[in-house]
């Protein structure tokens, strides 16, 4: 006090939020004095207006350093913020973000509208997608209720813009459910799209169908033009389904050569017209090497939910029914039934049961022979055809017309061709050898045969092996498949018959081919179908157009050999037209080889 220069002193201290920031000090410089009860109130009073002045000037620094403090925050995050007062509705506050992505917005005061109207009231968060700028646009919200820098109690909401990841989310689904090479919805998606629409099917008690479509022989293109050739069909019968009115979304490839069509239950009625449309799609040929190639399909049809209600179910079914088609014939549509199911089961046993044999180097598949006759030098037997049969350890004695379609389908058909004709080049090296030369052997090249790659190889290699004279060896071609690729059937005929080997046309009369076929392509034997002889004796058509063909092989220089006869009408009309070569029940069935050989070899 001395040094202050003070004489008297009351210091009364002053409390900032429970804590003594200062002192507020009152003196007197001239005399000492005792402060009575009445001043030291007056002071203390007036100590307290400070006080509450301090505290207050105190509290509005801070406030403004905290919303200061806040602002640089929300100004530095990731996301567009805005603070709406819950009372009134106003907005407080929206950082650099917000203002700079949603100008518009903001001078409309839109932002209660658009962001807080359409996420539902329960949750605090949500995705929303607006339509901005041409263009539609994602948004994750995030809403909180806090207590503002003020103490009132408001609304904040953070937006982000995830348009990109939802872009990039959408791209990978459209991956995840297309095919790559066709562009086509895949099977993940064909079983997802199923599923709802059997839910719609059974909710409405509507139907709708599964087509489930495979391509025919389509393993030939792959073999023989390769890979790349076969993709591009693919494609292209891709394409042509797609282009279909109304089933633009509803097409699906399964895997391979296979594909499907949905026909959901508001296109029911439409079926059979998308149906004839899409077989329409395979009528023109595809241009594949600069060459028209035809490719035919085979369809399966199942309806839901009557045949079923579950998907991976529905799909087996359209898949049994596409192999009935296939089955019957190829180039067909065959409907799901309870029937079809029963021989679906056979079909499998019959699918496990060829494996085995597979296994076991084919020795189930048998040869049989039947003689072919040369009545011109008095019934004399010139040969055999061979032909196979399947003699099941399990399934017993099953006939060609059975198995033939499995094998191809299984890619089995290759393999046992190969060994048919292994057996049949031994069995004829062997008479042969035992007093019949003249003997020659006619084995069925099928197209997928036909078509290996290495087919001449591997005729080159059995002729080799079994020692067989190659002009003893007749490989028969269906007329079908000989004309349909007639360049590279040329191609493809004239390196056999450098081995020596002869070409027979098989089923001549049955298909399309012109005169000017045969005589660009190197046969030396045309063989008549049987159809033309079932009514021979009494069809004046028949016996003309036998007629014709026997005289164009005689100008032509190639044999005839009449397929089919079974009666001796037939016979004696085909003896006058000095027909030499015929083949039938009338003289022998096909047989196995050891009673071949002691009728016609012993």
């Amino acid at each position: 006090m001395k040094k202050a220069g003070l004489a008297a002193l009351v210091a009364i201290p002053v409390t900032v939020k429970d804590r003594i920031s200062l002192y507020a000090c009152f003196g007197m410089k001239k005399n000492s004095r005792n402060w009575d009860l009445e001043e030291i109130k007056f002071l203390n009073d007036s100590v307290k207006v400070l006080q509450s002045i301090f505290t207050k000037r105190m509290q509005k620094n801070s406030l403004a350093g905290s919303y200061a403090a806040l602002e640089e925050v929300l100004n530095n995050v990731g996301s567009s913020i805005y603070v709406r007062d819950k009372e009134n509705g106003r907005i407080l506050f929206v950082n650099r973000s917000l203002r700079d992505e949603f100008p518009e917005e903001l001078k409309q005061d839109k932002f209660s509208a658009i962001f807080e109207s359409n996420i539902p009231k329960e949750q605090d968060s949500g995705i929303l997608e607006i339509y901005r700028e041409d263009r539609s646009c994602w948004y994750d919200l995030f809403y909180k209720n806090i207590t503002w820098v003020d103490g009132s109690q408001v609304l904040m909401c953070s937006i982000y813009d995830v348009t990109e990841k939802k872009m990039y989310q959408r791209k990978i689904e459209r991956q995840a459910y297309t095919d790559f090479l066709t562009g086509l919805n895949n099977r993940m998606c064909c079983e997802k799209d199923l599923a709802r629409y059997i839910d719609t099917a059974r909710t409405t008690g509507s139907e709708g169908a599964v087509l489930y479509m495979d391509l025919d022989d389509f393993k030939h293109i792959n073999d023989s033009l390769g890979h790349q050739y076969g993709d591009i069909l693919l494609k292209s019968i891709a394409q042509g389904i797609q282009k279909i009115p109304g089933i633009s979304s509803l097409c699906y490839r399964m895997g391979g050569d296979e594909f499907v069509v949905i026909v959901p239950p508001e296109k029911f009625s439409a079926t059979e017209e998308i149906v004839r449309n899409i077989r329409a799609v395979f009528d023109k040929p595809w241009i594949l090497k600069e060459a028209d190639y035809y490719c035919t399909m085979s369809m399966g049809i199942v309806h839901f939910p009557t045949e079923g209600a579950e998907v991976e179910d529905l799909i087996r079914k359209a898949d049994i029914a596409m192999y009935e088609a296939k089955k019957t014939g190829k180039n067909r549509v065959a409907v799901y039934t309870d029937t079809i199911q029963s021989d679906s089961n056979k079909r499998l046993d019959m699918e496990k049961n060829m494996r085995e044999a597979a296994v076991n180097d084919y020795q189930e598949f048998e040869v049989y022979y039947q003689p072919i006759i040369n009545i011109q030098e008095n019934n004399k037997c010139t040969g055999a055809e061979a032909l196979i049969r399947w003699n099941s350890e399990k399934m017993g004695f099953m006939s060609p017309v059975d198995f033939i379609p499995l094998a191809e389908y299984l890619g089995l058909i290759n393999p046992i061709g190969s060994h048919v004709l292994r057996e049949a080049c031994k069995a004829c090296k062997d008479w042969n050898d035992r007093g019949h030369p003249e003997y020659k052997i006619n084995v069925n090249l099928s197209v997928v045969q036909l078509l290996q790659a290495d087919v001449v190889d591997i005729i080159a290699k059995t002729v080799k092996e079994s020692g067989i004279n190659p002009r003893n060896l007749t490989l028969e071609v269906t007329e079908g498949l000989a004309i349909n690729d007639l360049r590279r059937m040329k191609k493809i005929l004239g390196r056999i018959k450098k081995i020596g080997v002869r070409i027979a046309l098989d089923d001549f009369g049955t298909g399309y081919s012109s005169l000017s076929h045969i005589r660009e392509l190197p046969f030396d034997v045309i063989k008549v179908d049987q159809s033309f002889v079932k009514d021979l004796a009494e069809d004046a058509y028949s016996k003309s157009f036998i007629r014709m063909v026997s005289d164009l092989a005689d100008a032509i220089g190639v044999s005839i050999c009449v397929e089919g006869i079974e009666t001796k009408k037939q016979y004696k009309v085909l003896e006058g037209m000095k027909v030499r070569m015929i083949q039938g029940y009338y003289f022998d069935k096909p047989m196995p080889q050891e009673e071949f050989e002691k009728k016609y070899v012993n």
